[in-house]
């Protein structure tokens, strides 16, 4: 049987991230997306992608898809974290 486990990458700030996440999510804020790029490749894919309202994750799919990344746009870390508690 194959996994359904995704990783869930959420691009606020550390602060806001420290305010409420997604369980097991890791946080790697916006600006650090394209310095920590080899550490995004290894992680399992697809990726959701989340933040506060969705246009930081947006805007990091957008990008990460660019170069080939199985990645979306979750948008809000709360409607994520929804998704996941109730599948």
């Amino acid at each position: 049987m194959e996994s359904q486990f995704k990783t869930i990458v959420d691009v606020r700030t550390p602060s806001e991230f420290m305010g409420g996440h997604v369980a097991g999510s890791i946080n790697i804020p916006l600006q650090e997306i394209q310095t920590r790029i080899e550490e995004i490749t290894n992680m399992v894919q697809p990726i959701v992608l989340c933040c506060a309202s969705g246009n930081r994750s947006g805007q990091a799919t957008v990008y990460l898809k660019s170069l080939g990344i199985d990645c979306e746009n979750g948008g809000s870390w709360m409607d994520v974290n929804y998704k996941f508690q109730t599948v």
